[in-house]
C-alpha cells in the first residue's frame, strides 16, 4: 500500500512537472513569437505625439514585423521619463522609441548600448542628443519636428499678410525644445515684430498665462511646446473670447481649432522614425551613422471656422498659398 502511494505520488509529481514544463514551454514560445520588443516612451498624450506613435508602429506593420510595443506615458513628468527609460533598460528591450525631447534625453541617460530612435524633437543637437544631424554618433538617431522654413514662414505671414506687430508666446522653459524655438522666433522676428512671452510649468497654468497676454498682443503663436499643446483648447478659448488669432506650430493643432500653421503630419515623421528603427533591427545598422531627418511636405493650413471665431477675415490672396480647411 505504501509502495503504491509512493509510486502514485511520483506519477503525480511527474505529471505536474510535465504540465508545468509544457506550460512554460508554451509560454516561452508565446514570448518568442514576437520578432522584437520595442519600448515606447512618450512625455504626454496629445494628438501630434499620438500621431507620431501611430506612424512609428505603422512602419513595422508595413514591413510585416510582429513587434511587442511596450507603451509608457510620463504624464508630463520628467521624473517619470527617467523611470520609464530605466525600466526599459532593465527589461533589456531591443530598441527604445522616444517620442519627445525629454523622453529621448532620459533614454540616453539610461543607456548607451540599446538603440534609441526619437521623433518630435525640435533641436536634436542643442538638446545634446546627437553630435550633428548628418552624423548623430553614439546609439541615437531619429526625426526632428522642426522644418527649417516653418518659423520664418510663420513670421512672414503674420507681419506681411496679417499686419501683426506684437505676438504673444506661451512656453514651458524647462522644455529645451520650446526655449530653442522661442529664441529662433526672436532671432527671425528681429525688429519686424515685438515678441511678448509668458511661461508655464504645468498645463493647469496655460489659460491664465494666455489671459495675461490679452490686450497686449495682436496674435498668439503657440510653438510645439508639449505642456502648452496638451492644454491648447484653453488658449483657443482665450483667442475666441478676445478676437485674437492663435497661430500654431503643427497641423494637428489646426485641426483642434488653431487659426493657422505652417506644418506637416506628425504621422509622417513617426513613420520615418520607424523605418530607421527597422534598419537598425533588421539590417544591423549603427544608429549613430544614420542621419537625423527633417520633416517633408511643409504647407500652410488655415482653419476657416477658427478664423471666424477669432475675428479674422480670410483674404483672397491667402487662398493661393494656403489649404483652407473647416474643422
Amino acid at each position: 500500500m505504501k509502495k503504491w502511494l509512493i509510486v502514485a505520488s511520483i506519477v503525480a509529481i511527474l505529471a505536474i512537472t510535465g504540465c508545468s514544463s509544457s506550460e512554460a514551454k508554451e509560454g516561452n514560445e508565446k514570448e518568442e513569437s514576437y520578432d522584437y520588443t520595442v519600448g515606447i516612451t512618450q512625455i504626454v498624450e496629445h494628438p501630434s505625439l499620438d500621431a507620431a506613435q501611430e506612424g512609428f508602429k505603422a512602419a513595422f506593420e508595413e514591413a510585416g514585423l510582429n513587434v511587442n510595443f511596450d507603451v509608457q506615458l510620463a504624464q508630463g513628468d520628467a521624473k517619470n521619463n527617467q523611470t520609464i527609460a530605466d525600466n526599459f533598460v532593465g527589461d533589456d528591450v531591443d530598441l527604445i522609441f522616444a517620442n519627445s525631447t525629454g523622453s529621448a534625453q532620459s533614454a540616453l541617460n539610461a543607456t548607451k548600448d540599446i538603440p534609441i530612435v526619437f521623433t518630435s524633437v525640435t533641436d536634436p543637437v542643442g538638446s545634446n542628443l546627437v553630435d550633428s544631424m548628418e552624423s548623430p554618433g553614439g546609439n541615437v538617431t531619429g526625426t526632428t519636428d522642426t522644418h527649417p522654413d516653418a518659423i520664418p514662414n510663420t513670421i512672414s505671414f503674420m507681419t506681411e499678410k496679417m499686419d501683426v506687430q506684437t505676438v504673444g508666446m506661451l512656453y514651458n522653459p524647462s522644455e529645451q525644445n520650446s526655449s530653442s524655438q522661442i529664441e529662433r522666433v526672436k532671432e527671425i522676428a528681429g525688429d519686424k515684430v515685438d515678441i511678448k512671452t509668458a511661461t508655464v510649468t504645468t498645463s493647469a497654468e496655460v489659460k491664465q498665462a494666455a489671459e495675461s497676454l490679452t490686450g497686449k498682443v495682436d496674435a498668439l503663436y503657440i510653438v510645439t511646446d508639449n505642456t502648452v499643446v496638451s492644454a491648447l483648447e484653453s488658449v483657443l478659448l482665450v483667442g475666441q473670447e478676445e478676437d485674437t488669432p492663435v497661430l500654431v506650430g503643427e497641423l494637428d493643432s489646426v485641426e483642434r481649432g488653431g487659426f493657422a500653421a505652417y506644418g506637416f503630419d506628425y504621422y509622417d515623421i513617426g513613420f520615418e522614425a520607424g523605418q530607421k528603427a527597422i534598419e537598425i533591427l533588421e539590417e544591423g545598422k549603427n544608429p549613430g551613422e544614420i542621419p537625423v531627418s527633417y520633416p517633408q511636405n511643409l504647407k500652410l493650413q488655415i482653419n476657416k471656422d477658427a478664423a471666424n471665431e477669432m475675428g479674422v477675415e480670410i483674404q483672397e490672396g491667402w487662398k493661393e498659398e494656403a489649404e483652407i480647411v473647416e474643422k
